[in-house]
């Protein structure tokens, strides 16, 4: 197999281990400046130019894109997709768990649990987001923050606004963000490949420290991970878009909450924590791959005039609920049902004996027009009443 690894830090712990694990088992592997490549759009067939010349054949890529050149090597990245390069993380989800907001926003709508969060500009709004999210100690997050820099808690209301308006003045988005005081200073750091956590690790803070980042002194521990911990770590890597990537989840009274989803995660503190070759299962994951890759279906299927694909939400068409499969009449209105969620299970290509039940949502590939008309007009969302509290009667 002949590999790339996209990296800008040829000589960094992760580059280099990536490229001993890839050399450890024959493959043929080069680490290619994500700077250097030109994207050629002149010619019938996409193609790439690296460093002036064409580039040569590649079976796999795998992208190390630093936050500083997310456009920029998200966009080499979709080149390659269009080549059919197999690729782990597509340009897509890279972008996404790149941007902390669009990333809470999909994983919530995917009920993943998380810390309770708010997005706001307006200075008159900071306040009413605080109490949303329950209130002082909060922690204000920089969308462009890493490593932990650009996090910060502010334990007082008043402290929170000050903070906020003076990122804000700076032209800084922020999320508000609930502070969960029952992780003391920890978190959990859970490397996904495929659909599996080959690696696991606790993170402790240091001393006063509430960031729990070893670049800002934290320890480690390596940890054999909850299954309850796993499946999440699974499911939000996989929603994302991402087959390889670090998940950070915060201990909570209730279960695991989800902080982030990385891309390109840092293997140095995991592996020296857990003594696993996890860059070894990294490249043993891509070359199981190549030979039968994934794809992405909402670019390869919505080029069919009048077909593509989408969720149909079985909550939202009542008469469907109780029936089967077969007889909700899917098939023959020419829809195909790729996967069945159920919860956090997933039923791949389900069958036609299988009942349906309420807050089943149905990925289908077929006519759009078709699935359209299934869909039931949509109700208006009802605004929140806040009753006042009963005032005496006046004699």
């Amino acid at each position: 197999m002949k590999i790339a690894v996209l990296s800008r830090a040829p000589q960094a712990y992760s580059t280099q281990r990536l490229r001993a694990a890839a050399l450890q088992r024959g493959h043929n592997v080069k680490v290619l400046n994500t700077l250097r490549f030109a994207i050629d759009l002149t010619s019938d067939e996409p193609d790439l130019h690296y460093r002036g010349r064409q580039l040569s054949d590649y079976d796999a890529i795998l992208p190390r894109i630093g936050n500083s050149i997310t456009y920029f090597g998200t966009a080499v990245v979709r080149q390659f997709e269009q080549m059919d390069v197999y690729t782990p993380n597509t340009a897509n989800g890279i972008s996404s768990a790149r941007d902390k907001l669009r990333a809470n926003q999909i994983l919530s709508r995917h009920n993943i649990a998380m810390p309770p969060t708010a997005f706001v500009r307006n200075r008159a709004d900071v306040r009413p987001a605080i109490e949303r999210v329950g209130g002082a100690p909060v922690v204000i997050k920089l969308l462009e923050g890493t490593q932990g820099i650009g996090v910060i808690l502010a334990p007082q209301v008043k402290v929170a606004e000050a903070i906020i308006e003076t990122l804000h003045s700076t032209k800084q988005n922020v999320l508000i963000q609930k502070f969960i005081a029952e992780s003391r200073g920890r978190d959990i750091r859970a490397l996904v490949v495929g659909d599996r956590v080959v690696a696991a690790m606790r993170r402790s803070a240091a001393g006063d420290e509430f960031r729990s980042n070893v670049h800002r002194g934290g320890s480690v521990e390596a940890i054999e991970l909850d299954p309850v911990y796993e499946r999440a770590a699974v499911r939000s890597a996989q929603i994302m878009g991402l087959r390889v990537a670090g998940v950070d989840m915060l201990e909570g009274d209730e279960g695991p909450l989800v902080m982030e989803v990385n891309s390109s995660p840092g293997l140095q503190g995991i592996e020296t924590a857990t003594k696993l070759d996890v860059a070894g299962a990294i490249i043993d994951y891509i070359a199981g791959q190549v030979a039968f890759p994934e794809i992405d279906v909402r670019q390869r299927l919505t080029v069919s005039t009048g077909y593509g694909v989408a969720e149909l939400m079985v909550h939202g068409a009542a008469d469907l609920v109780g029936k089967t499969l077969g007889e909700a009449g899917l098939w023959e209105r020419d829809i195909t049902v790729l996967t069945l969620h159920r919860g956090v299970s997933v039923i791949p290509n389900p069958r036609k004996h299988v009942v349906l039940e309420p807050d089943d949502r149905l990925f289908c590939f077929g006519k759009l027009d078709e699935m359209r008309s299934m869909i039931p007009e949509r109700r208006r969302r009802r605004a929140k009443v806040r009753r006042l509290p009963k005032q005496p009667l006046s004699e």
